[in-house]
This record gives structure tokens, C-alpha cells and sequence, in this order.
């Protein structure tokens, strides 16, 4: 096979993102004909199927979906390959740095650690992205070369295939209620998607006292606003409470509550870059969040 150019895999990635061999040629100033054209060389040095043509657009074969992945995360590596070759002459730590994290860690865990990273390292210009964690959530990112580094929630499993991870804090769960209500545990239940993954669910699935949600919402926030007014009980994350709206109550589930691991995922090559070191160091050293504890 001979090799794909850096632009040939700019090409895919467009035609995969836009999902239209038109569109994509808008989004990179080419004509509709040379994009075509670039994905069939593609196809043909590759030896399959890219994409699938039909009056709905392109949309990517199994095949496809594979190989973008690959063109991103070779593009980055192209990209880091002048801030690296340059930091190892100078020292200086610059560019582009990918991350994702669910809600309430992009909230209280990453900005400390950004404020003291760009500091040091004024030439660095951090991206984030916020993520929920559902389905592959934000180790998904970074398998797919989406992101550098993810703030993730690790139950204790393996890191995904290809996927580096460590382990920052344990966090514990509380019960909320509406402040001052005599039975919280006989209130009706309040949940969000993200809630009871596979790190709590053996616990959630032997209490007895916890009834089937009323109430599902999108996020742990809305959450917390609807047990303020009153419409019922939940059971958050500590994270979840740094930014609770005031009406409420938190009883502590003790030492045999649920907990689940925070921790980062990021890939073995990017693992060697120096922006990411630099930023798994500071996530280390930062002070922890209340409401959780250091792991080993």
C-alpha cells in the first residue's frame, strides 16, 4: 500500500465530519470533483470501501470509521511534532491542548490546574470540551482522537484498548433532600442519565428503600434544582454539590455508600508529549475537592 499524504487524511476527515463530498469541499476550498477524486486514491491505496455514496450524502462504512480515527490521531501527531521538536531545544511548553471532562470536573477539578499549567506555560492554549459520561463518554474522545486528555470516571475496570489511565480521587455519594423534610428517604426519587454507573449500581441494586424515578433529567444540576423545590430525594456525587442551589439537605451514606474513581485517559503516544505530562502533573498535585480522598 503506499502511504497516505497529511492531506489526504484532512480529506477524510472533512467528508467524515460533514458527512457530504460537497459540503466537505466548501469546508476545505476544493471542487466537489477533487474531493471525490481524493477519497477513491484513498480507497484505493487503503484496498476498501471508505464511505458509502448515496443521495443522502457519505456516510463512513465500517472501514471508514476505522481509518478516521487513524488520520486523526496521525494528525496530531504530525501537529505536536514541531511544539515538541522545538520544546526539547528551548524547554517551553507550547500549543494546542485537547481536553474533555464531564460537567462537574471541568468545573472544580481542571481549572486550578489549567490556572497554575498556563502560568508556567503561557504558550499553551488549552481547549475544553465538556462530555457526558454515556456510553464511551470521555475516554470515547480520546480513543477516537478527538482529545489529548480526558477527565474521566474509571470503575475500577482496565483502561479502554489503546488507552492509558490513572487514578486521581475516590468521591463519595450523598443523599440530598429539600432542607428540613422529617422522611427524605421516603421521598420520591430524582436521577439524571449520567447517574449509577457500573461503579454504584450493585449498591443502588441492594436498597431496598430507594424507589424507581419519578423524575429523570438531562444533568446533575437540574437535578439538585428539582430537589430544592421539593419534588424529591437523589443520590449525587460530591463533585455534583460544590455548585447545589441553597434548600437543601446532605445526609452522608456512610462508610458502605457508593463511591466511584475520577481519574484521566489519554493515549500512549500522547502520554509521551510534554503538554500532557505537564497536565497530568498538575492534576496530581492539586489540592483535592471536598467530599473526596487521594487513591493510591
Amino acid at each position: 500500500m503506499t502511504d497516505l499524504a497529511p492531506h489526504e487524511l484532512r480529506i477524510l476527515l472533512a467528508v467524515e465530519r460533514e458527512r457530504s463530498f460537497t459540503a466537505a469541499a466548501a469546508a476545505l476550498g476544493m471542487s466537489q470533483p477533487a474531493v471525490s477524486h481524493a477519497v477513491r486514491v484513498c480507497e484505493g491505496k487503503i484496498g476498501v470501501v471508505l464511505f458509502e455514496r448515496g443521495r443522502s450524502g457519505a456516510r463512513p462504512t465500517a472501514a471508514g470509521e476505522r481509518a478516521v480515527v487513524h488520520a486523526r490521531q496521525v494528525l496530531r501527531l504530525l501537529d505536536l511534532l514541531g511544539s515538541e521538536a522545538r520544546g526539547a531545544e528551548s524547554g517551553v511548553v507550547e500549543g494546542e491542548l485537547r481536553i474533555v471532562a464531564f460537567r462537574s470536573a471541568a468545573a472544580h477539578v481542571l481549572p486550578a490546574a489549567l490556572a497554575r499549567l498556563t502560568e508556567r506555560h503561557p504558550g499553551l492554549r488549552p481547549h475544553v470540551r465538556v462530555v457526558r459520561e454515556l456510553g464511551r463518554g470521555t475516554a470515547g474522545e480520546v480513543a477516537d482522537g478527538r482529545a489529548d486528555l480526558g477527565i474521566a470516571t474509571l470503575d475500577g475496570q482496565a483502561a479502554a484498548p489503546g488507552l492509558l489511565a490513572g487514578r486521581l480521587f475516590e468521591e463519595a455519594y450523598a443523599l440530598v433532600s429539600p432542607a428540613g423534610h422529617e422522611r427524605p428517604r421516603g421521598l420520591p426519587l430524582v436521577d439524571w442519565d449520567e447517574n449509577c454507573g457500573s461503579y454504584t449500581r450493585d449498591w443502588w441494586g441492594r436498597q431496598e428503600w430507594i424507589p424507581a424515578a419519578r423524575m429523570n433529567v438531562e444533568d446533575d444540576l437540574a437535578t439538585l434544582a428539582m430537589v430544592a423545590q421539593g419534588v424529591g430525594m437523589s443520590i449525587v456525587p460530591r463533585l455534583a454539590l460544590l455548585a447545589a442551589p441553597p434548600g437543601l439537605d446532605v445526609t452522608d451514606l456512610g462508610p458502605q455508600g457508593p463511591s466511584r474513581t475520577v481519574g484521566y485517559v489519554t493515549t500512549p503516544e500522547l502520554a509521551r508529549s510534554a503538554a500532557v505530562r505537564e497536565l497530568i502533573r498538575e492534576l496530581r498535585s492539586a489540592p483535592l475537592p471536598p467530599g473526596t480522598s487521594r487513591v493510591d
